[in-house]
C-alpha cells in the first residue's frame, strides 16, 4: 500500500474508535455520514477509510463497555458482562489490555479467512446462474429473520418491509414506472443513501434525544496492568482461536452481525470452562472470547460483500452502497474487473487491526474522556450531516425527507423492539433478487422451473424452509408438556 492509503486508514481506524467509544454513536452512522463525503475520492481510497472506519468502530466500543458498563457499539453489548465487573474491581487496565489483544487476534484471523475463502467462492459464483442467485438471496433474507434474537416474525417483518420499500420505482425487466403515486422524484426509487441516514442516525438521534437524562456510573481508565505476560496468554489461545473460528463463521452468514457472533463465543466459552461460575464477575475467558469474535465477524462479513455482492452485515450494505456509487460492480466480476479495489480492501482490513492495536493501547485511557461529551452538543452537529449529506447526493429535498421519513420508522421500529438489520439487507438485497428472477423468467420463457430445476438454486431453497421450519419449531410452546396425557402418569 501507498502513503495515501495507509493515511486515509490509519485516519478512519481513528475516527472509527473515537466514534465507537461515544455512546449513541455506532460505526454504522459514521460510515454512513462519511459516504457523501467520499463522493469527490477515488474508489481505492474512500474504500480504504470507510472499511478502516468499519474495524475501528468495533473495536472502539470496548472502552465505554469497560468503563460505562455502556455498549459503544451493539457488538460489545457482551464485553459489558466481564469487563465493567473487573474495571469496577480495580482492574480496567486489564480488561482494557485483554480486549485489546483478542481483539487484534480475531482481527487478523479473519483476514486469513478472507484472503483465503473469498477468491474461490467469488469463482464458484460465475458459475451460478440467475435462477441460483435468486435462490442465494432467497436463504440471505431467511437467515437475517430467523437469526433475529427478538422474534423470528419480527425479523421477517422488517425483511419484508425492506423490500416493500424497495419496490417504488423502475421494473428492473420492463423499466415501467411503478408505486410512484404521481411523485416525478420517486420515479428511480428510494436511494439508498438517505435510507441508511434515516434508519441508523436520525433514528440514534430521536432515541438519544429520549435518553438525555440518563447518566452512568464512571470508572478511571489506567494503564496500569494492560501490558499482560505471554504465559497468561499461553491459557487464552484455545479460546482465542475457537472464539475467532466462530465470530469469522457467523459474519460470513448475511445479516447475523458481530453481536450474535460475541453471544455464541461466549457462551461456548462458558460452556468449555472448568469455572463457569466465574463468568459474569470480572472473567479473562469472557473479555477475550467477546471481544475476538466480534471483531472476527468484520472479516468475515467482507466475504460475501467482496465474492458475491451480498452484505454480510448492515455496515457492509453501506460499503455495498460505496461500491455502486464510485461505479463499481459488486460481485464476483470485482475480481476480474477491479482487482485492485479487492486488494485495497484485504490489505486495509489487515493493516487496520493493526494500527487499531497500537492506537487504542496508547490512547484509551484518552479516549474513555469522548463519553463525557454532552448529546446535547452531538445531537445538532449529528442532524447537519445528515441533512447535508442526503441533499448532496442528487442536490434536492426530496432525499432529506425521505432521509427524515425513514428517521421515524427507524424510531418507530427500534421503539417497537424490531431489529433494523433485516430491514436494510431486504432493502439492499431485493433488487438483486428481483433482477435474478427477471432474467430467469426471460431464459426460460416465463417458466420458474429452473428455480428446483436446478441442483444449486433446490438445495438453497431446501435449506431456506428447514431453517424457517427448525427455527419455528423450537420457539414454539412445547405443546407435548402442556397436553393432558403429559401430565399425568
Amino acid at each position: 500500500m501507498d502513503a495515501g492509503l495507509i493515511a486515509w486508514t490509519a485516519l478512519g481506524v481513528v475516527i472509527g474508535v473515537l466514534v465507537g467509544a461515544v455512546p449513541g454513536l455506532t460505526g454504522a452512522m459514521v460510515i454512513a455520514l462519511t459516504l457523501p463525503l467520499t463522493f469527490g475520492m477515488e474508489p481505492t481510497p474512500a474504500l480504504a477509510l470507510l472499511v478502516a472506519m468499519y474495524v475501528g468502530s468495533v473495536s472502539g466500543g470496548l472502552i465505554t463497555a469497560t468503563l460505562l458498563r455502556i455498549p459503544g457499539t451493539p457488538a460489545s453489548i457482551i464485553t459489558t458482562l466481564d469487563g465493567y465487573p473487573m474495571a469496577r474491581d480495580g482492574r480496567p487496565g486489564r480488561a482494557l489490555g485483554l480486549g485489546i489483544v483478542a481483539s487484534l487476534f480475531g482481527g487478523v484471523s479473519a483476514w486469513v479467512v478472507l484472503v483465503c475463502l473469498a477468491r474461490p467462492l467469488a469463482d464458484w459464483s460465475t458459475e451460478m446462474g440467475p435462477a441460483d442467485m435468486f435462490s442465494l438471496v432467497m436463504l440471505a433474507l431467511v437467515l437475517i429473520a430467523v437469526v433475529s434474537r427478538e422474534s423470528m416474525i419480527k425479523g421477517l417483518f422488517a425483511g419484508a418491509l425492506g423490500v416493500l420499500c424497495a419496490i417504488p420505482g423502475q421494473h428492473p425487466a420492463t423499466g415501467q414506472a411503478r408505486m410512484t403515486y404521481g411523485i416525478p422524484d420517486l420515479g428511480d426509487g428510494f436511494k439508498l443513501l438517505p435510507v441508511l441516514l434515516g434508519m441508523f442516525a436520525v433514528s440514534q438521534v430521536l432515541k438519544d434525544i429520549c435518553d438525555l437524562n440518563q447518566s452512568a456510573e464512571r470508572i478511571e481508565a489506567k494503564s496500569d496492568g494492560m501490558f499482560i505476560k505471554v504465559s497468561e496468554w499461553s491459557k487464552q489461545w484455545v479460546n482465542l482461536i475457537r472464539s475467532s473460528a466462530l465470530g469469522a463463521i457467523v459474519g460470513v452468514l448475511p445479516g447475523v452481525g458481530a453481536n450474535v457472533g460475541s453471544i455464541l463465543a461466549y457462551g461456548t466459552a462458558k460452556a468449555q470452562s472448568k469455572t463457569p461460575e466465574e463468568f459474569g464477575k470480572g472473567c479473562d475467558d469472557g473479555i477475550v472470547a467477546s471481544e475476538s469474535a466480534n471483531n472476527a465477524t468484520v472479516g468475515g462479513a467482507l466475504v460475501p460483500l467482496v465474492a458475491l455482492g451480498i452484505p454480510g452485515s448492515v455496515i457492509d450494505a453501506i460499503l455495498l452502497g460505496a461500491l455502486v456509487i464510485h461505479g463499481l460492480q459488486p460481485g464476483p466480476l470485482l475480481f476480474t474487473n477491479n482487482p485492485e479495489v479487492v486488494k485495497t480492501i484485504m490489505n486495509t482490513y489487515l493493516l487496520a487491526n493493526i494500527i487499531m492495536f497500537a492506537f487504542m493501547f496508547a490512547a484509551a485511557r484518552y479516549i474513555a474522556g469522548l463519553s463525557r461529551v454532552p448529546k446535547g452538543i452531538l445531537i445538532p452537529i449529528i442532524l447537519t450531516f445528515c441533512v447535508v449529506g442526503s441533499y448532496a447526493l442528487a442536490n434536492r429535498m426530496f432525499d432529506v425527507w425521505v432521509m427524515l421519513g425513514f428517521g421515524l420508522i427507524g424510531f418507530g421500529l427500534m421503539q417497537a423492539k424490531v431489529p433494523l438489520a433485516p430491514f436494510v439487507i431486504g432493502f439492499v438485497l431485493a433488487p438483486m433478487a428481483e433482477e435474478n428472477l427477471a432474467a430467469m423468467l426471460m431464459l426460460s420463457a416465463g417458466s420458474w422451473a429452473p428455480l428446483v430445476s436446478r441442483p444449486v438454486s433446490l438445495c438453497l431453497l431446501v435449506v431456506s424452509a428447514l431453517l424457517l421450519l427448525t427455527v419455528a419449531m423450537r420457539r414454539r410452546p412445547d405443546s407435548q408438556q402442556n397436553s393432558p396425557d403429559a401430565s399425568s402418569t
